[in-house]
This record gives C-alpha cells, sequence and structure tokens, in this order.
C-alpha cells in the first residue's frame, strides 16, 4: 500500500493560498535607511553625551556606596559599605542644617529673580524702539558674563576699604562709617552681597524670556478689559499673567534648579564662612567630599541633592501636562 503523504495548506477567508512574503524592493531598503538615518545622525552626539555625563552620573551612584576616601586616591582601595553612607547622612544634623538654608535662601532667590524679571519684562514693552534695544543689549551683556568672572568683580565691589558699595553707603551717611565694612564676615551681609549677585545673573534671562510671551498676549483682550474698566494693574493681572502662566511656571521651576545648585557664587564670594553660615548643600557636598576628603560621602549628599531635583521637576511636568501644554 502506498502511502500518498497529505500536505495541509492554510488557506485565507476566500479560499485561495496566501501569497509568499514579498521580497524586499530597492525602494523598500532605501526607505529604511532613511529611517535608519536620523539614529546615524544622532549617534555622535549619544556617544559623547553617554561618555560626558551618563558615565560620571553612574560612578557617582556607585560612589555613594563605597567608602570611597583620599585612600583610594593613592592605592585604589575601597570597601562596598551599602545604606551606610545615605544612613549617616540621614543622621547628621550639619545636612539637615544645610538643606533648610538651601531651601530658604533657594526661595529668597527665586523670588527676588522671578519678581523683578517681571518688572523689567513689563518695563520693556512700555519703552521706545530704541530705549527696548538699548536695556535688551545691557541685559544679554549681563547674562552672558561667566558667574567666575561677575563674582570676581562683586568682590571687588564689595571690597572692605576701596569698595565701592562701601563707598556709595558711606556717602549716603544712613549706616555711618560703612568704608571698612566687610561684607564676607558677617552672615547677614554675605547673604546680601550673594543675593543680589545671584539675582542680578538671574533677571535677565527671566526678563527676556517672560517679555517674548508677553509680547505675543492678543491685544484685543487688553482693550475689552480696558473697556470694562479695568485698571492697569488689573489688566496686567487678569490678562497678562494669565496668558504667562506656562512661561512664569518654566522659568520659575528652572531657576528653582539653578539657584538650589549655586556653588560658585557662594565659594568665591564668602567660601561657606562665617563658620557655616552660607554653607548651602552645595558648598556643604564640596567640603565633604574635597576638603575633607569623604568623597563616598560627597557622592551620597550629590545622590540625594539629585533625586530632590527630580522630584521636583516631577511636579513641574504633572502640572504642564494638566494644564495641556506640549512638552
Amino acid at each position: 500500500m502506498t502511502v500518498v503523504p497529505v500536505t495541509t495548506v492554510a488557506r485565507d477567508a476566500a479560499g485561495a493560498n496566501p501569497a509568499a512574503p514579498p521580497f524586499p524592493t530597492p525602494q523598500s531598503r532605501r526607505r529604511r535607511r532613511r529611517d535608519l538615518a536620523p539614529l546615524w545622525l544622532l549617534s555622535p552626539a549619544g556617544l559623547v553625551l553617554a561618555v560626558v555625563t551618563l558615565a560620571p552620573i553612574g560612578f557617582l551612584i556607585f560612589t555613594a556606596f563605597t567608602d570611597y576616601n583620599q585612600r583610594t586616591l593613592f592605592t585604589g582601595r575601597y570597601s562596598y559599605v551599602g545604606l551606610d553612607q545615605f544612613s549617616e547622612l540621614l543622621a547628621d544634623s550639619a545636612f539637615w542644617t544645610s538643606l533648610l538654608r538651601t531651601v530658604l535662601f533657594t526661595a529668597a532667590m527665586v523670588a527676588g529673580s522671578v519678581l523683578i524679571g517681571m518688572g523689567v519684562s513689563h518695563l520693556l514693552t512700555r519703552l521706545g524702539l530704541w530705549m527696548r534695544y538699548t536695556v535688551t543689549v545691557v541685559l544679554i551683556v549681563a547674562w552672558a558674563m561667566p558667574n567666575v568672572a561677575s563674582s570676581a568683580v562683586w568682590n571687588w565691589l564689595f571690597q572692605p576699604g576701596y569698595g565701592i558699595a562701601n563707598w556709595a553707603l558711606d556717602q549716603l551717611g544712613i549706616f555711618g562709617d560703612t568704608t571698612d565694612l566687610n561684607w564676607a564676615q558677617d552672615p547677614a551681609r554675605a547673604y546680601v552681597a550673594i543675593w543680589l549677585l545671584i539675582v542680578w545673573q538671574a533677571v535677565p534671562f527671566i526678563a527676556l524670556t517672560l517679555n517674548a510671551a508677553e509680547t505675543q498676549v492678543p491685544p484685543e483682550y487688553k482693550e475689552a478689559a480696558r473697556l470694562d474698566g479695568a485698571s492697569e494693574l488689573a489688566v496686567y493681572r487678569i490678562v497678562t499673567l494669565n496668558h504667562l502662566r506656562p512661561i512664569l511656571l518654566l522659568v520659575t521651576i528652572l531657576s528653582v534648579i539653578w539657584d538650589y545648585n549655586v556653588f560658585n557664587q557662594i565659594w568665591l564670594i564668602s567660601r561657606g564662612g562665617p563658620g557655616d553660615s552660607t554653607s548651602t548643600l552645595g558648598v556643604f557636598t564640596y567640603k565633604t567630599a574635597f576638603v575633607g576628603f569623604h568623597i563616598g560621602q560627597g557622592a551620597a549628599i550629590s545622590v540625594v541633592t539629585t533625586l530632590l531635583l527630580l522630584g521636583l521637576t516631577a511636579v513641574y511636568i504633572r502640572r504642564l501636562l494638566r494644564s495641556g501644554e506640549d512638552l
């Protein structure tokens, strides 16, 4: 008996055999290459980002779980300590004091820079053409100055003996003889000098950004509010601020991130002193890691700081999504 093999062929709904998969044509291959072209173009930047940013972050996280210190720099020896660094950090009162100091000082800097930036932005809409160009150029020049150079100039302005700020206060005669006033030796005066410097550097970006958004407010809305009897302050509060809300939220969260991480200005003006009275988290991290050479502990502080900033960023993105704005 001869057995005839039976071949089962899947058929489609019409009863016909399915067509064989088509071979890739030159057009489909070219289309696939075009689809991959953006990835090839972005790969150099991605490699640089991975080497310059992701690798150091990974090493930072790894170091936070070790007892990396000055000995390790010479011998290469270290031990894995797990969460001990973080438990010691959370039990350190100096860390909590520095964190509280950072939060309060950040709030003062953000409030000052945003409010003054809003005022300068609105002022630009009231100036004539050439005056507006002049103020814009001045703002850009102030914003473009490196913070190390501006901190050095600021030190000279508030220098005891020959500083211009002391001379101007002495000429006013309100505070008595201020010629030899040392701003860095008093916590309150040191905070004032640092606050003025950081706000001066932050206002240009905030003012120019808000002004660009303020010029896009539909003028007919303002005219309608004026016809209804609203004052100029009410027009600004009801109409202008309502349109500026997304941009205002953006510059506020960016200011929080920048001011939270301020280090150069504080270190170059007061070095965290007198004592530790102006030692924010940035200065506290630097002293822990590179003055005391407790590098693992400093890495743990940086990880905690990054997590706090990620939390702030998450809050901003959540509010942005709730408001329906595009990312």
